[in-house]
């Protein structure tokens, strides 16, 4: 393992809403596991940066009333600073939106046209007839093709979980507007998935990482590998090379930002990005959450392989967060905000790093509570690892003056040599929980050791012998602080300095955990872990409660509509006198309706269904009083009730005037 040179990156947060818990699953795990693979000796630079492209920025941007610019930089200081205070700390945090970015997402784009891997195709693409504009998909809700749940329009978020490309989702509505969308022919590029079909299929099983990573890629390459469309209509983002109207969709120009960022960290350390990405002198570590396994598995590695740049050495992809055994939501209120509810509580970013580590498998789902983040800070941290050191420490400050003269037992570096040995192969297979445990093994070994042999009654009858037990207990004080720096950084160098260690428990490395500690003097301990109290948990579950029942009530409110707001709905029986359909679209039909005192002219996308002969002269139920909008250059002045996806009229069951009233 000594030696190695890599390249760790971590997925991009997204530029449009603060940090919460959900994002620390992946930022804590890929610094811890920097953080030891520096200890053991390996050159490791740690790259990340902010998301800044696509369609949520711009609708977050437009409903604050600033830039999308203005909006990434907030959130980008955002994100940095957070994540300083979780004592995530990268090499470079750069921006998509940089000029790096821009030129390297052009430059391999153009690659992969001049090699004849992105092609140009017409597609039909959501159109707003209201809006009067082509739709990114961001700005496009309707039916998944495959399971048939509310999704969005470039992937089922809420279903299977499947990317959709332009055309593909089923009963489209524009979420600006809410006007029922229409399909039109638009020009898109197209890059040649399908073509890498062969190559995932024997990258895949190779592919080093987490098991959920290779497993869950594994399954969408054998099921099927369709031609991905790598443009949208916008004009926030990456410009497609030789075009104004289109911008280089988000998920090609965010991967890119590894590349970019490592360009940028480079030159600001005289170093060349190219031995990472393309000379093969190095390995590629990506730490993602579940939910983008698709897009840097598949995607991220074809768009590599066909541009020619190194692929991706392995993908660690952590499990999603529940909070409180409820599914993580901001909506409905099951959200932990890292600043806001945490850190800004005076509480510690290690132990917060702790608990994320040590509750589960870094790949099974985590279910965060206050009362069991209380449990595991107390019962562990603090009962063992800080009850084991306090004592140690203390004792020997004081009985012995600090450190004593000896020889430590073969025993305990044995001992030592062993969690290692456990650690190492843990790490390599990235499995986080299994490493904390082996370390907290560790730990609960030394508090077992100094409870039986008792040195605090050992010195009355055998000062030497006590002494010894006391060397071998700081023996292991040392080799826990230097194995849970990477872990619990601020209290490992409080642990550090306590031991009279004048510089920094982090340039320490793996091996000086075995190398005997020389008499001397310590500082006089202090308790470093303290138990987090009842009142502080009651405090922290009542805020999370609070929100959930806030959450509850805009959802009742949205939902329920008193009698008031019916009576405000003028719904009325009418007759269909003609029908036509409108030139050049495929289903809107133009009716004159009467609607008692009137005949109103109403647009209805309905003609798939029925042909004009069959609605003439059908009573209809018709929402007059709904705002005029004109469809396809036609003014519609109401709207004919239907239900169901395909359109079933709703018509009275006996026969009624026009102008009748619905009550």
């Amino acid at each position: 393992m000594n030696g190695r040179s890599l390249l760790v990156t971590c997925g991009l947060p997204y530029t449009n809403g603060p940090c919460h818990l959900g994002h620390l699953r992946t930022y804590v795990p890929a610094d811890f596991f920097v953080r030891y693979m520096r200890r053991k000796g390996n050159n490791v630079t740690f790259i990340c940066g902010s998301d800044n492209h696509g369609t949520p920025v711009v609708v977050s941007a437009e409903k604050e009333g600033v830039t999308p610019r203005e909006l990434c930089e907030r959130f980008h200081t955002h994100f940095y600073e957070t994540f300083r205070r979780m004592n995530v700390v990268f090499d470079h945090f750069g921006m998509t939106d940089n000029p790096v970015n821009h030129h390297r997402t052009r430059s391999l784009v153009q690659t992969l046209i001049d090699k004849g891997y992105v092609y140009p195709e017409i597609v039909k693409q959501c159109y707003c007839t209201k809006c009067q504009r082509f739709l990114p998909d961001r700005y496009v809700e309707g039916t998944c093709p495959h399971c048939g749940a509310i999704a969005r329009g470039d992937e089922c978020d809420q279903g299977c979980g499947k990317h959709l490309e332009p055309g593909e989702i089923k009963n489209p509505t524009c979420t600006v507007c809410g006007t029922k969308s229409e399909f039109r022919d638009q020009e898109h590029f197209f890059f040649k998935l399908s073509e890498f079909k062969d190559f995932l299929k024997d990258y895949l099983p190779k592919l080093k990482g987490t098991q959920n990573a290779r497993n869950y890629s594994l399954g969408w390459v054998n099921d099927s590998l369709h031609d991905w469309c790598i443009t949208r209509t916008l004009d926030w983002g990456v410009k497609f090379p030789g075009r104004s109207d289109l911008v280089v969709y988000v998920w090609v120009d965010a991967p890119i930002g590894y590349i970019a960022f490592t360009e940028e960290w480079a030159k600001e350390n005289g170093k060349d990005w190219q031995d990472l990405w393309c000379r093969e002198n190095g390995e590629v570590i990506h730490f993602i959450g579940g939910d983008i396994v698709y897009h840097h598995c598949i995607f991220w590695p074809a768009l590599l392989k066909g541009a020619g740049y190194n692929l991706p050495d392995a993908v660690v992809a952590s499990g999603m967060l529940k909070v409180d055994d409820h599914k993580f939501s901001k909506s409905r209120g099951y959200v932990v905000w890292t600043n806001e509810d945490y850190l800004d509580s005076g509480l510690s970013s290690d132990y917060l790093r702790y608990y994320l580590l040590a509750y589960t498998s870094h790949t099974k789902e985590l279910n965060f509570s206050w009362s069991a983040f209380q449990e595991r800070i107390n019962n562990e941290l603090v009962n063992i690892l800080g009850n084991f050191t306090y004592r140690t420490l203390s004792i020997a400050n004081s009985k012995f003056g600090g450190i004593p003269e000896g020889e430590v037992s073969e025993e305990i570096l044995a001992k030592i040599r062993e969690t290692i040995s456990i650690v190492d192969s843990a790490m390599n297979e990235y499995d986080f929980k299994f490493t904390v445990d082996s370390i907290m093994g560790l730990a609960a070994f030394g508090n077992n050791y100094i409870q039986t042999n008792e040195p605090w009654k050992l010195i009355k009858k055998d000062k030497n012998e006590a002494s010894l037990v006391i060397l071998n207990c700081l023996q292991l004080v040392k080799a826990l602080t230097i194995l849970i720096e990477p872990l619990i950084p601020d209290l490992a160098q409080g642990l550090w300095e306590q031991m009279g260690c004048e510089d920094t428990v982090s340039d320490s490395h793996i091996p000086e955990t075995g190398i005997q500690l020389k008499a001397g003097g310590l500082k006089n301990p202090t308790i470093l872990f303290h138990k987090i109290d009842d009142e502080m948990v009651q405090k922290l579950s009542d805020t999370l409660s609070e929100r959930v029942k806030i959450a509850d009530k805009k959802s009742l409110k949205e939902e329920l509509v008193n009698i008031d707001d019916f009576h405000r709905l003028d719904i009325k029986i009418g007759k269909i006198l003609s029908a036509e359909a409108v030139p050049k679209s495929t289903k809107l039909l133009k009716l004159m309706v009467d609607i008692g005192e009137e005949v109103r002219q109403i647009v209805s996308g309905i003609s798939q269904f029925y042909s004009t002969d069959d609605l003439v002269g059908k009573h209809v139920v018709v929402l007059v009083n709904l705002a005029p909008a004109k469809i396809f250059g036609i003014e519609s002045r109401g709207m004919i009730l239907a239900a169901g996806d395909e359109a079933s009229l709703l018509i009275p069951l006996r026969d009624v005037e026009n102008g009748t009233k619905i009550r």
